[in-house]
């Protein structure tokens, strides 16, 4: 039995994998970014009966007394999925917005899995840290690259402390969801139509509008991505890189192999 912390649990792919975990037999320690989350997903737990597995509580990764208080629990695997998304073209995305998801994204997240793996080391424990990256961590999408840039960002990071941390004993692994239907990549999408303005920007909304529409059709079942989620967090080992659904990572493949031989000029 795993003791696991998950943030980002209060909707979506988090959501579902702490219930599956605990649902797994570990008692898992789900956490919120605001309190109204934290009362809804309690109920929703005791409804399931899983009260005795699954502690709720509120961790917003940008709360240095949330961050405080999450360390002091009691856990040995560590689930990094908290994120968010800002969305649209990248050639004139207000620069603070994009500031905005590197903040959640990648600082406060490696903010929070420093003090986890200063704790891991100060107990001596072998733990295990899971970054839930994207798809958009190998590969881009137009008008989601400043989310594909934080999770690239991410890769890297990952990347970087399964080395250094290898004499320590903690492991280190990713997660990468294609696009499943959770509403996420809708509401990233949608997030756009709160700055571009057709008066101002170059880039028109029915265009951008048509391309999101194409890039969103064919979103997976999201439990489908629960279940392999739940699988490599229960594990005791496994591939340091997990892509899913197996089309996902013959696509980013494909595509990492085409950049070799890009021509400059796209036309």
């Amino acid at each position: 039995m795993k003791k696991i912390l998950i943030t980002g649990a209060g909707s979506g792919l988090g959501r579902g994998t702490a219930i599956g975990l605990a649902q797994a037999g570990h008692q898992v320690i789900a956490t919120t970014e605001i309190w109204p989350q934290v009362s809804e997903l309690r109920r929703h737990v005791a409804e399931l009966g899983l009260q005795d597995r699954i502690t709720v509580d509120k961790l917003d990764v940008l709360d240095a007394r949330d961050i405080a208080t999450a360390t002091a629990w009691d856990f040995d695997t560590f689930v990094s999925n908290a994120a968010i998304g800002d969305s649209g073209p990248m050639a004139e995305i207000p620069v603070d917005l994009v500031r905005r998801t590197f903040e959640t994204n990648v600082f406060a997240n490696l903010e929070l899995t420093q003090r986890v793996i200063r704790k891991f080391v100060d107990a001596g424990t072998a733990g295990r840290i899971v970054i839930v990256s994207s798809m958009g961590g190998m590969l881009t999408a137009y008008g989601l690259g400043a989310y594909c840039a934080s999770k690239h960002a991410l890769e890297a990071i990952a990347a970087t402390l399964r080395a250094e941390l290898a004499p320590t004993g903690i492991t280190v692994q990713t997660i990468n969801p294609g696009a499943y239907d959770t509403g996420f990549n809708d509401r990233m999408g949608e997030s756009t139509y709160h700055w571009q303005d057709d008066s101002i920007n170059f880039t028109r909304e029915k265009d951008i509008k048509a391309a999101f529409a194409e890039i969103m059709k064919g979103q997976h079942d999201p439990q489908g991505m629960i279940d392999k989620m739940v699988e490599v967090i229960d594990a005791e080992d496994g591939n340091y890189r997990n892509v899913w659904p197996p089309a996902t990572e013959e696509l980013i493949k494909q595509i990492q192999n085409n950049a070799w031989t890009l021509p400059v000029n796209p036309a």
